[in-house]
């Protein structure tokens, strides 16, 4: 039995199958909608349930308050339907949907960024153009293990030939520690874009980036892409990690980022006893989003962009919620490792 999925003040109806969610039902019939991790953590594809029969999946209260189930918001990704739906989007703002491309490229280099982070380059043989915005991810597919795709952010601006990514080896993940064995010229499988945590390039206000690990890699995309815009905008990046052997790309983010008025960068170690060794800037201590919290008292007029482990990310909203940045203005991705060999490893 078909059902229908409506998108109230709008024109778009699509068909869905009983159980169906929300998104994937969006999704699959091609309609542009925000969403990120798709699993509940992040918030990003909230909606108002204006009418319908669902049911509501589990989902992180980080993602979807108490006051937000008592005004009928709900996750497109966590609510399946099972009967005629109607939603409200929450906002107005224009999402872009890019072409979806399967490439396929073969490697260009690899190389070692730290101790566990990879940086692979890859060339478009077949497939393009890839269009894409500064924060989306790819889903990555490689010969040495077929069928188990997964997802990385692009590093390199929109406007680059060559395809940039940042990958974390993962203790006893299947694909990422194989990745290191790549050789140039090696094919590589390559689809997408994906994500709605990508820069808002409309936005004139000051933009704070917040990046943990392999996060970076997003984050320099979006700052990358600003500064050859010719943007004004201030920024504010912060970049955390344990210890010293975990940072890397110091040089290049503070030469982006000091290249707008107004603006900084921070390298920010959670191991007070980690700093060791030269480093291309002064160091801070602590929590990552302690630093932010240091640093500002409201965030009136920001967007922030945020990547990188999942309890930092919750962590990051929480705090820029409670200053008084509207949801809408917080675009994160959240990089959730895989569990088990057989799962994606979402590692961007």
């Amino acid at each position: 039995m078909s059902i229908s999925i409506r998108i109230d003040g709008t024109p778009v109806e699509v068909d869905a199958e009983p159980g169906d969610t929300i998104l994937d039902a969006l999704l699959m019939a091609g309609v542009g909608f925000a969403y990120s991790c798709q699993a509940g953590n992040c918030g990003t594809c909230r909606c108002e349930l204006v009418d319908g029969d669902v049911l509501e999946l589990e989902c992180s209260e980080h993602a979807l308050s108490a006051e937000d189930q008592a005004r009928d918001i709900v996750l497109a990704c966590r609510t399946q339907v099972w009967g005629d739906t109607v939603i409200r989007k929450l906002d107005a703002e224009e999402f872009i949907v890019h072409p979806s491309r399967i490439l396929r490229c073969t490697v260009a280099s690899i190389d070692r960024l730290t101790h566990d982070i990879l940086r692979l380059r890859l060339d478009i043989r077949a497939g393009g153009p890839f269009s894409f915005s500064a924060g989306q991810y790819a889903s990555l597919e490689f010969p040495f293990a077929p069928g188990r795709a997964r997802d990385y952010s692009m590093a390199s601006r929109p406007d680059e030939t060559v395809l940039e990514f940042h990958i974390r080896e993962l203790p006893g993940g299947v694909v990422s520690a194989g990745i290191a064995g790549l050789q140039i010229g090696d094919a590589v499988r390559v689809s997408g874009p994906f994500g709605t945590s990508y820069l808002r390039s409309a936005h004139e206000g000051p933009v704070l980036l917040i990046a943990g690990g392999s996060g970076l890699a997003p984050i320099r995309s979006i700052v990358s892409t600003l500064r050859a815009s010719g943007a004004r905008n201030p920024v504010h990046a912060y970049f955390g990690g344990r210890a010293e052997r975990d940072v890397y790309g110091e040089s290049g983010l503070r030469a982006q980022v000091e290249g707008f008025h107004g603006s900084d960068a921070h390298v920010v170690l959670s191991d007070p006893d980690a700093a060791s060794g030269e480093h291309a800037g002064p160091r801070r201590f602590g929590l990552v989003t302690d630093a932010v919290a240091a640093d500002f008292d409201d965030f009136d007029g920001f967007k922030a962009y945020v990547a990188g482990p999942p309890a930092m990310v919750e962590a990051a909203t929480r705090l820029l919620e409670s200053r008084g940045m509207a949801l809408r203005d917080i675009h994160a991705d959240a990089f959730h490792p895989a569990a088990a060999p057989a799962t994606p490893e979402v590692t961007t």
